[in-house]
């Protein structure tokens, strides 16, 4: 275990200035509060503090970090109060310390919902100050690292939170040798067997090309100081299991096909040098097509910056090279924690505040900012993985803005990423000059214009193309608006009706003082839910008016026919008297077009058929039904009468019925049959000549002689229907035929 004046040695090196008496602080009260506790290994638990601050030194961070590295469990574990670190320490470290108290609670491997409230937390306490972030990755590295000591069940957990969150996080902010240690280490406990059998494979590749390293360390070296870079470094190294298990699985490669299983970096001193020494390795050997990534002139949005390239190297061995300035390396290497982000402001006791000079910090903070759009937990959760969990490609606007948008991105998410109102208006895109389809992947460098007209509203199909959260919780939110407009509009018109068949009048100012008795935030709300079904006219009116006395007239059959006279109910069916149930039935005309050609809905409200459906020239009528928006019944169906009590939801319709017809609708009829060959294809035959689509058909068998046939049909219109079943009533094994009403 390190000991006290060890650690603060290790700072020293690098700030010699060093607060020493705020460390030896630190740590005597880390020691004092956590005694004689244990970790699950058996070690005391003041040596995991103590690692921690270890891994933060490495970073070569200031002693305020290292010291809250130090306290860090001491509020969750010992009896230390926020109140007594505020004293001793100052309330800057005070507040790290209780920061992280309170993301070591969060279970970030759970049920959905409840994953992605405890990470919306996360963030907004990094967002506060990125020290949380470095001081909670150190912890999970060390624990990651001690991790043999816990049961396997716990293990796998905490390997899933840290693949999942804690190494994307890390690798967002630069860190990059910190997320391969920590993917690496998750690996062996998520998928124990293929960790064993790619480590394998890696130690006999070793042992088969030992010195392989060395002696392409050795070429590339010679060959950069021959050509004037003396001061360049060269260091390669093996990639790491789990880099290559997510190659062999993302390319659908053995092992044996891998090409490039090592890495080398070439270190010089200064931008111009990175160019020199690629020109100098590209003019000696050969260079891999499409495998050229220049991130000095373009950086990534973490800081990083490097030139990638691929070559086939000394003895023809397929070979990554990274090109860089050693400062450049440092910043790959900490990423964030390499910049000066703790010399802009002095605090009491030495405590700093970082700067937002970091690119990557400023990144995190925009994409927290982007997710707090997101409607609800789950949405926060898939933004969440989408925007910081993924690779960039950068394009540009027509007056050279760079637009940095995860791999697989359209120009609808690039519509989005400059504006939501370009995106919501966006109809259509010029990429590199020339008009592409919306659903086109962007590649790095392309230039994109955006096409947008007034009229457009993002349709909700655009959720299933864009890849980016700010992209698909602006289109939900579009969707959605344009779902509850229709709705509210459907509403509206129902709770006008309802208020002046009693007598009222109708007004969303109205509304305003009962919105709480009727469970609703907004007066839109109130109205669209009446529009979904959600929320009875009735219980609206009554909230308003609360002396109201409902007056209903009961509906009974009439004699004629067994059918039942229409009753006047809100205004919305009408009564229809001395009409039965065959006068009802008689219509004249033909079907409309394509969009349903039925009077009396609303707007784009959504519309479906009941089962038994419905043709022209029957009488029809409206039901709000809750989330499915209108179902239109013919007047003789059953199912109405479940509705007898609810008259705010019926809603009188009828066909709008011009020329043209290029429309079939359903009707459902019964056939009871002889059982006997050729029935069916008598039925079927004659169907078939009176141009008429089956769209399905079921058999039962009702006695030893009879099947009943029911099927489903596509017809223009009530009278094609009644001609098609005259003549199936003639045939000779049609004993009965009628249609069914659902």
């Amino acid at each position: 275990m390190m000991r006290q004046y060890e650690l603060v040695e290790r700072v020293q090196k690098y700030k010699p200035d060093v607060n020493e008496a705020l460390l030896n602080k630190a740590y005597v009260y880390a020691m004092q509060k956590h005694g004689q506790q244990k970790r699950a290994s058996g070690d005391p638990y003041i040596s995991h503090p103590l690692e921690v601050a270890a891994i933060l030194t490495d970073m070569r961070l200031d002693e305020s970090t290292v010291a809250v590295a130090l306290l860090h469990d001491t509020i969750e574990d010992t009896s230390a109060t926020r109140a007594e670190i505020d004293e001793l320490f100052g309330e800057d470290i005070g507040a790290l310390v209780e920061g992280l108290t309170k993301i070591k609670k969060l279970d970030l491997v759970s049920k959905k919902a409840k994953q992605a409230e405890n990470l919306r937390k996360l963030l907004l306490a990094i967002s506060d100050d990125v020290r949380v972030l470095l001081v909670k990755l150190a912890d999970r590295l060390h624990n990651m690292r001690t991790l043999d000591h816990m049961s396997p069940e716990k293990r796998a957990r905490i390997s899933e939170e840290t693949m999942d969150i804690y190494a994307p996080l890390a690798g967002r902010m630069g860190m990059q040798d910190m997320r391969e240690e920590l993917e690496d280490l998750s690996f062996r406990y998520i998928n124990p067997e293929a960790y064993e059998t790619v480590t394998r494979k890696l130690e006999e590749l070793s042992r088969r090309n030992e010195g392989l390293i060395r002696k392409i360390e050795d070429e590339l070296r010679e060959l950069l100081v021959t050509n004037g870079l003396a001061e360049a470094l060269v260091k390669g190294r093996q990639k790491k299991p789990y880099s290559v298990f997510r190659k062999m699985q993302s390319k659908s490669l053995s092992f044996e096909q891998l090409s490039d299983v090592y890495a080398f970096r070439i270190l010089v001193d200064d931008v111009p040098g990175c160019y020199a020494a690629l020109g100098i390795v590209h003019t000696r050997w050969r260079v891999v097509p499409g495998r050229f990534k220049d991130y000095i002139s373009t950086p990534k949005q973490n800081d990083y910056q490097s030139i990638h390239t691929t070559i086939v190297g000394p003895s023809r061995q397929r070979i990554e090279l990274q090109i860089r300035t050693k400062r450049m390396h440092e910043i790959a290497e900490y990423g964030i924690a390499a910049h000066s982000l703790y010399k802009d402001k002095e605090a009491v006791n030495g405590d700093v505040a970082p700067s937002p000079r970091s690119n990557a910090y400023a990144m995190l903070r925009r994409t927290i900012e982007a997710l707090a759009e997101g409607d609800n937990p789950e949405e926060f959760l898939e933004h969440t993985k989408l925007e910081l969990f993924q690779d960039q490609v950068f394009t540009f606007t027509p007056k050279g803005q760079l637009i940095t948008l995860p791999r697989g991105a359209t120009p609808i998410d690039f519509a989005y990423a400059v504006h939501t109102n370009v995106g919501d208006t966006c109809v259509g895109a010029k990429i590199n000059g020339r008009i592409m389809p919306l659903v086109t992947r962007l590649n790095n460098g392309d230039e994109v214009e955006i096409i947008r007209s007034g009229i457009q509203v993002p349709p909700p199909a655009w959720e299933e193309i864009v890849v980016t959260g700010k992209a698909r919780a602006a289109i939900r939110r579009a969707t959605r608006a344009a779902v509850r407009k229709q709705y509210s509009g459907l509403g509206y018109r129902i709770l006008e009706r309802t208020f002046d068949r009693a007598g009222k009048v109708f007004s969303r100012d109205g509304l305003k003082p009962v919105l709480h008795r009727l469970g609703q935030k907004e007066v839109e709300d109130a109205i669209a839910s009446v529009g979904r079904g959600e929320l009875s006219s009735l219980d609206v009116l009554r909230a308003v008016f609360p002396d109201y006395q409902d007056e209903r007239v009961t509906v009974k059959p009439s004699s004629d026919d067994g059918w039942f006279n229409m009753r006047s109910v809100a205004g919305m069916v009408f009564k229809l008297p001395g009409k039965t149930k065959a006068e009802l039935e008689r219509g004249e005309g033909e079907a409309g077009p394509e969009a349903l050609p039925i009077r009396g809905l609303s707007g784009n409200a959504e519309v479906h058929f009941s089962a038994g459906g419905a043709v022209p020239g029957d009488r029809i009528i409206g039901i709000m039904e809750k989330d499915k928006g209108i179902t239109i019944y013919p007047i003789q169906s059953p199912a109405l009468q479940k509705f007898d009590d609810e008259p705010e939801r019926w809603i009188d319709v009828r066909w709008d019925l011009d020329e043209a017809n290029n429309t079939r609708f359903m009707a459902r009829i019964m056939i009871n049959a002889l059982n006997e060959p050729g029935t069916l294809a008598e039925v079927t035959q004659t169907i078939a000549t009176s141009d008429v689509n089956i769209r399905s058909m079921s058999m039962t068998r009702v006695a030893a002689d009879f099947t009943e046939v029911h099927i489903d049909l596509e017809v223009w219109d009530l009278r094609q229907l009644n001609q098609l079943m005259g003549q199936l009533k003639e045939l000779q094994c049609v004993s009965t035929i009628n249609r069914v009403f659902v």
